[in-house]
């Protein structure tokens, strides 16, 4: 994998070598944030449906 990081740098220069280092890095951690705000939605309206059966 180092080799192909460095294959990268030399073809598209180092900017654009980081810029897809860091857009892959954290496609994993978006994908983790947007499944824990889908399932604090879920809870939000749980709790607002529990409310109005008050």
């Amino acid at each position: 994998m180092y080799d192909e990081i460095v294959k990268l740098i030399n073809t598209v220069g180092f900017p654009i070598a980081v810029s897809l280092f860091l857009l892959i890095k954290l496609n994993g951690q978006l994908d983790t944030l947007i499944k824990s705000i889908h399932e604090l939605k879920e809870e939000i309206a749980a709790v607002i449906k529990n409310q109005d059966r008050k």
